[in-house]
């Protein structure tokens, strides 16, 4: 497993998420990884209107940190919440 850095800059609002470290075994899994839970982003997610992530996959940055510990689950390591 890998770690990586994903953030956003285009929801700016309060109550949003910023970024996060991910456990993912690659990018594109780490790009769609929702950071309140980990889990994949659905597409009623990615265009919810009132979302605190960003709105596609595409807005998402992805920075490969390193590997991850065996010990490790595939998942949010950390992430950076915006309360308003």
């Amino acid at each position: 497993m890998k770690l990586y850095l994903i953030s956003q800059e285009s929801n700016t609002n309060y109550d949003t998420y910023s970024d996060a470290v991910v456990c993912a075994p690659d990018e594109i899994t780490a790009k769609n990884m929702n950071p309140i839970d980990g889990n994949p982003m659905t597409d009623k997610e990615w265009n919810y209107e009132y979302s605190s992530w960003c709105s596609s996959v595409e807005q998402v940055k992805a920075e490969y940190l390193g590997e991850a510990s065996e010990t490790v689950k595939p998942g949010i390591v950390c992430a950076s919440f915006h309360a308003g």
